[in-house]
């Protein structure tokens, strides 16, 4: 879990660098860094059985890696939307337009979906990386929730995280990779979609894409 230093660190961010953390209403489940074989395939799984929609921000050279598995998430309803290319802070990335350009590239070839919504790595955008976003008429991201969920915690824990903020117009951030994180699976996300589902049923929030939330 960030220190809290660093939890103020990347408020004060984004409050220089603003994005979006909430939408009007229902709740907005998002993944970021897949697809991963390791746990996209039983993310997908759930929400079905959930019936809900998701938003995924996709990490480009995932997606090169695993296109049939990038072109499955469009196949089965959920919103394609830009991570990054390389997965790695955005003061150290020398280009963020490339960056940008061929997460693109690598998002639209394997599913033919044209982004038009970026969540950086970490949750920071450099004040370079955030012009290049805007610059390629791009949304920032954030969010307004999280599951914690790149720790090594049980899919119990991982939704508690989350439903104790969980309210209407809540955006909420978990990951169906473990790559960029500390733990050895993503599968405890995934079982945690049920659980999460459930509270939000009970709270009377419908699980939909951004894109759908606004209408």
């Amino acid at each position: 879990m960030p220190s809290f230093q660093e939890h103020i660190a990347t408020l004060r961010l984004w409050a220089e660098l603003p994005g979006l953390e909430r939408i009007g209403d229902g709740a907005v489940l998002t993944f970021d860094d897949g697809p991963d074989p390791d746990a996209t395939p039983a993310v997908l799984d759930a929400l079905d059985a959930a019936g809900a929609q998701a938003t995924f921000f996709m990490v480009g050279e995932q997606v090169g890696a695993h296109p049939e598995l990038a072109a499955e998430v469009a196949e089965r309803g959920h919103e394609i939307q830009l991570h990054c290319y390389e997965h790695v802070h955005h003061e150290q990335l020398a280009d963020p337009r490339r960056d940008i350009a061929r997460a693109f590239a690598a998002i639209e070839l394997a599913t033919g979906a044209r982004p038009s919504l970026q969540r950086p790595p970490y949750g920071r955008f450099s004040a370079s990386s955030f012009a290049a976003c805007t610059q390629a008429g791009l949304e920032p991201v954030y969010w307004s929730a999280w599951g914690e969920d790149w720790e090594m915690l049980g899919p119990d824990r991982i939704a508690d995280l989350v439903t104790r903020d969980l309210a209407p117009g809540v955006v909420i951030l978990l990951h169906d990779s473990p790559r960029y994180g500390h733990r050895p699976s993503a599968k405890p996300t995934a079982d945690a979609i049920p659980l999460i589902a459930a509270a939000a049923a009970d709270r009377g929030l419908p699980l939909r894409s951004i894109s759908a939330s606004r209408g």
